[in-house]
């Protein structure tokens, strides 16, 4: 299936690289539908690009880099939506965002994905985690995302 985006291009993908989000994302509740996209001048971003809006696409970046101590305490019932069992293999990752020159990243409402389900969710923590902890990319290139 063709995929068309302002990011990256036409993306040629499988309905298998398609992960959904039951919920949808917190402003985006009605995209269902997301890959993710590997940052092609950085290896420390992906993005999480709408199948339907070529326009929307989310820079995420594992939030144990910039923490190495996260940990993410939640109740069973946020993860429900992800069908759990004990073979998946789940990746926490979180948004990053711009506050003015400043890239930060929000830790208290990862998003989870179970890569194996190809089901995902966000989900928001109660632990004292920053919402907009600062941190810096490893790369030359900078990072272009709409303030």
């Amino acid at each position: 299936m063709l995929v068309h985006t302002t990011r990256f291009g036409n993306l040629e993908v499988k309905q298998d690289d398609v992960i959904i989000f039951p919920q949808g994302l917190i402003g985006f509740e009605a995209n269902r539908h997301w890959l993710i996209v590997a940052d092609p001048e950085n290896s420390d971003v992906a993005w999480l690009q709408a199948v339907a809006q070529a326009q929307v696409a989310l820079p995420l970046v594992s939030p144990r880099k910039y923490a190495p101590d996260y940990r993410l305490s939640l109740p069973q019932r946020q993860l429900s939506p992800l069908k759990v069992r004990s073979t998946d293999k789940i990746f926490v990752l979180t948004v990053v965002s711009k506050s003015g020159k400043t890239l930060t990243t929000n830790l208290r409402s990862p998003i989870v994905i179970n890569l194996t389900q190809r089901l995902a969710c966000q989900v928001i923590s109660t632990e004292p985690l920053p919402l907009a902890m600062p941190i810096n990319l490893d790369s030359a290139t900078p990072l272009r995302i709409a303030a």
